[in-house]
């Protein structure tokens, strides 16, 4: 099991939802957090609730300068959980530029930048925990998703990756995939979301996988199994369960 207690995180994405969830459990168990996300506002209300040490450092994570100053700014840290991402619901027949590249550039190309910042530092020392949270969505493509799924489904090859990597290098690599979790973003769904878990929840999944030693956890764990076992599907079969077609 991993200790949690006396270390230090930095949270990118911590303003709302399942970052904001996750920095309350993370306080209470006794870690100091280093807290990011655009807003300051939300920063410093998020930080003056919580019960242990945190300071705020405010970064856009589709700002490479503004990643470089925060990353600075937060310092040698023991971890870092990447949470940042945008969503906007829409079909390859209705293509919206402007949103899918932000859905690109926020959770994946995001996640690279504040890697690289993050990485290297932690591999010349031999020893840190990096957390990417990826998305059960990202296991196979989706109707009505292409920016999102499709950003995740990168986020998680690159947390494969660098598991492959890191391995023996004294840094951990751990990838959470969660469903549904109720959100200013999953409140643009206009469809019955299964298995819908509140952030506390989803938080309390993201604590188990951290104080493990696995590399993933994808929950809830019985909506998972559709996801997961819809890689050994047959193409004809996977679309017309899925897609309806």
């Amino acid at each position: 099991m991993r200790k949690l207690s006396g270390k230090t995180y930095w949270l990118v994405g911590a303003s709302e939802g399942l970052g904001r969830a996750l920095a309350q459990k993370l306080s209470k168990v006794g870690c100091t957090l280093v807290l990011s996300a655009r807003s300051e506002d939300s920063l410093k209300a998020l930080a003056d609730s919580l019960p242990g040490q945190a300071r705020i450092v405010p970064c856009d994570v589709s700002d490479r300068d503004s990643v470089v100053r925060a990353a600075q700014e937060a310092g040698a840290v023991d971890g870092m959980i990447y949470l940042a991402g945008v969503y906007w619901p829409f079909p390859a027949t209705k293509w919206q530029p402007e949103q899918t590249e932000a859905m690109f550039d926020v959770n994946l190309t995001g996640a690279v930048r504040v890697l690289g910042q993050v990485v290297p530092g932690m591999v010349a020392r031999g020893a840190g925990h990096i957390v990417i949270t990826g998305s059960l969505s990202g296991y196979r493509g989706l109707p009505g998703s292409i920016g999102y799924s499709s950003s995740k489904a990168g986020l998680m090859h690159l947390a494969e990756s660098m598991h492959a990597d890191l391995r023996g290098s004294g840094v951990d690599v751990q990838l959470a995939n969660p469903g549904f979790i109720r959100t200013r973003l999953t409140d643009k769904n206009e469809f019955t979301m299964p298995f819908l878990m509140e952030p506390d929840q989803a938080a309390e999944e993201m604590m188990q996988l951290m104080r493990s030693l696995k590399f993933q956890r994808a929950f809830p764990r019985l909506f998972s199994l559709l996801f997961r076992g819809a890689n050994f599907l047959p193409d004809w079969l996977y679309y017309r369960v899925f897609a309806g077609k």
